[in-house]
């Protein structure tokens, strides 16, 4: 299928794309290269115990996954340069005559930066509260009553899975001593 060019108001003329245009996934491919790079790099500067032997140590998943990030930047540049070009997502459920939800995005990163600040001083469990109510209503969910309760269950449920039956230490602020 082959487009018409554009052509340029000044002249008259078809204006061809640039080459770089026409092969915009390559920018794709040169950071999944640039990310496959810095996570052998890290692999390789990670200490390791030297009395920690075995077929599987701290270094294998990271040199897995940056491996498999060079590997697929090599067959992603390889199929752009061959002419592949990647379809425009349809998108069923988005009407894309719409304009952008700017409030939405907003107050979903008020409350990430919230979390973020809170997380330490009141802990995981009133910021994980805070993080799950505020994105219920930053999504539309007004609730007042039932919302804040089901956020603060799942913080806690979140909390105590994590902090003390897989063993992941999360910040339990003031309520350290009572949980």
């Amino acid at each position: 299928m082959t487009t018409a060019t554009p052509a340029d108001p000044g002249t008259g003329t078809a204006k061809r794309p640039s080459w770089l245009r026409e092969h915009s996934e390559l920018g794709v491919s040169l950071i999944l290269l640039l990310l496959g790079v810095l996570v052998l790099t890290d692999a390789l500067t990670m200490p390791v115990d030297i009395g920690q032997r075995g077929p599987v140590g701290p270094r294998t998943v990271p040199f897995v996954v940056g491996g498999g990030l060079l590997v697929i930047a090599a067959l992603l540049a390889v199929d752009v340069l061959r002419g592949g070009r990647g379809e425009a997502e349809g998108g069923e459920d988005v009407d894309l005559s719409e304009p952008s939800d700017w409030r939405t995005v907003l107050l979903l990163a008020g409350v990430f930066l919230g979390f973020a600040v809170l997380i330490g001083p009141a802990g995981f469990p009133v910021a994980g509260a805070l993080l799950f109510w505020g994105a219920a209503y930053a999504l539309g969910s007004r609730h007042l009553h039932r919302d804040p309760l089901i956020a603060a269950g799942l913080s806690l449920f979140t909390y105590v899975v994590f902090d003390k039956l897989l063993g992941v230490p999360l910040p339990g602020g003031p309520l350290m001593g009572v949980l």
